[in-house]
């Protein structure tokens, strides 16, 4: 708006001015529906008030709509008030894993603490949180049965109650700037405890085949969506009441660099983890495939791998020596074969994670073949002699 001041006043000379030089108006151009022409206003007939609440509700909405930019929700968002917490499930580096209810639902929450704590710089609060974010934008676009099914985060904690172990009342208090991720709960726990539970007994053939194919074929799903889960262990694999297992903490996972030299650096468990890895060497998707040969060989002997060697031990040995699990003799060439295909040296020989899919489903389980002899209830002990390089 262009504004022009033009003295004037009031026909009858008041205060000694001119009537020639006492006209006050207001020229505007281009106002409303008028174009290209000028107009002139009178000063005293301008409700300048009602020009100041107009201004103020306009910056104010501008305003408004500035916060709204700033806090708006991701779509990952959920209404922490919603979520009502009842027990710890286990306990972890960075924070603590939750059971509780969601909108109705069974979840397993698990609460990030880190940040205020007066420990972490705000370099490393920073590239957690970020970290975090990464988790979750990759979680929250994967849907498969073997898979951890995602149900939303949250960047704080502002109405999250958590009950403390010493009264049901008490509240726990905890940064405001922690994070939290909640999934579906699934009441079979961790593939690990389950198979520390059956170390004696050992599992059928049938369970052994179930499991390893349940989690090759959802590692054939994240690798279908080029993602790189790069912590594959029996600790980040839980179990339904039915058995079914699901892939779970994505902590670490990422999407694949299509450069394998973008990604780099020991990523993962010892034990688990691929001699590239170890040797920090560039990696891709076939670094899973290798945790895959491991765990496979875990399930089907119910037993950890390298009992009886040190991390630092077992790092070089993979690297060094080609230290592998040692495959029982009971175990069927069938599953022996797929192990040693899985946990090659050399990535580019590993079978891709869907080939290992067909691998096992054609497995024939009905005549047994696992560490439990068809006409006894105890396993097979093919470890007499201690393990190690």
């Amino acid at each position: 708006m262009d504004l022009k001041i033009v003295e004037g006043g009031n026909n009858d000379g008041e205060n000694g001015l001119d009537k020639s030089n006492t006209e006050v108006g207001v020229k505007a151009k281009d106002v409303g529906s008028i174009s290209g022409k000028d107009m002139y206003f009178r000063a005293d007939t301008i409700d300048f008030k009602s020009w100041d609440v107009q201004l103020e509700k306009h910056l104010s909405r501008v305003w408004s709509r500035d916060r709204e930019a700033h806090t708006k929700k991701e779509e990952w968002e959920i209404d922490l008030a919603k979520l009502d917490i009842k027990s710890v499930i286990a306990h972890g580096t960075y924070g603590t894993v939750y059971h509780g209810t969601y909108d109705g639902q069974d979840v397993a929450v698990k609460v990030l603490d880190w940040g205020e704590d007066g420990i972490s710089t705000a370099a490393e609060s920073a590239a957690l949180r970020t970290s975090f974010r990464q988790e979750v934008a990759v979680w929250q676009k994967l849907d498969h049965p073997n898979v951890t099914r995602f149900i939303g985060a949250s960047m704080g904690t502002v109405n999250l109650k958590i009950p403390s172990n010493t009264s049901s009342d008490a509240i726990n208090p905890l940064p405001t700037r922690a994070c939290s991720v909640v999934v579906e709960y699934l009441p079979g726990g961790t593939l690990k405890k389950y198979l520390i539970r059956n170390w004696r007994k050992k599992l059928a053939f049938k369970i052994v085949i179930q499991l390893a194919l349940d989690l090759s074929r959802g590692l054939s799903y994240l690798h279908s969506k080029k993602i790189v889960h790069r912590d594959v262990k029996s600790e980040n694999m839980l179990l339904d009441s039915r058995r079914t297992l699901k892939i779970a903490d994505f902590g670490v996972a990422r999407v694949e660099a299509q450069n394998p030299r973008d990604m780099t650096g020991e990523t993962g468990t010892l034990g688990y983890m691929a001699p590239e890895v170890l040797d920090g060497k560039p990696y891709n998707r076939k670094c899973d495939v290798y945790s895959f040969g491991i765990c496979f060989w875990e399930i089907y002997c119910c037993d950890m791998p390298y009992p009886n060697l040190s991390f630092a031990d077992v790092s070089s040995a993979v690297v060094k020596q080609n230290l592998r699990p040692e495959i029982p003799r009971c175990c069927p060439s069938s599953v022996a074969n797929i192990m040693r295909k899985c946990w090659d040296a050399n990535p580019e020989k590993r079978p891709e994670m869907d080939e290992v899919v067909k691998l096992l489903e054609a497995i024939d389980t009905s005549k047994g073949g696992g560490m439990i002899p068809e006409d006894q209830a105890n396993g097979c002990f093919c470890f007499n002699a201690a393990r190690g390089p």
